[in-house]
């Protein structure tokens, strides 16, 4: 079963404070009066004069911004906001998704959503005021006209445009089933 984003930012404050002997509070108040703005400079910081792991170095600097402040209705809002007409295409996606399986994570971001499982098999992103991108991870499967292959090292191997709800048809989600069922 796929932990929540709220069980593994508890699981990752447990496993910062038991290797260090210091909650995630005392990690991010040093981030922030150091004065470093840049990340890369924040990570050799925690990494080099205090020996932080880069998991959990990136974790302490993603909390000094504030990422795990946000309220992921609030984020999912503003990713619609001047696009409300982009948004039942992501109603419908987000409900085909959760129809996969008890397994299925929902997590919004500032600017996508991701759809888990053991791994994020699909991204949605509002990409223009006319059309959402749905990324999908199908490892090895050739593209189509439609369903477009990303460069490598992308964050899903395939996009599709998707312009109205109605775009998400038979195909789409035989695209997001198949990557669920790699996931």
């Amino acid at each position: 079963m796929a932990q929540s984003e709220a069980d593994m930012l508890e699981s990752m404050k447990k496993g910062l404070a038991a290797k260090t002997g210091k909650p995630l509070e005392h990690w991010v108040k040093l981030v922030k009066s150091s004065g470093l703005a840049k990340h890369g400079e924040q990570m050799s910081l925690l990494k080099d004069q205090h020996g932080l792991g880069h998991g959990h170095a990136s974790f302490v600097c993603q909390a000094a911004k504030g990422r795990f402040e946000a309220d992921p209705g609030e984020m999912l809002e503003a990713q619609y906001k001047g696009k409300e007409s982009l948004r039942p295409i992501y109603d419908a996606l987000a409900e085909y998704a959760a129809s996969l399986g008890g397994d299925v994570s929902i997590d919004p971001k500032k600017t996508s959503v991701a759809f888990r499982r053991s791994k994020n098999f699909a991204v949605v992103t509002p990409a223009t005021k006319s059309r959402v991108d749905l990324g999908i991870n199908l490892k090895g499967a050739p593209g189509t006209e439609r369903l477009a292959e990303e460069k490598p090292g992308s964050m899903c191997t395939h996009k599709v445009r998707l312009e109205t709800a109605g775009d998400v048809d038979s195909d789409v989600k035989a695209w997001l089933k198949r990557a669920y069922d790699a996931a």
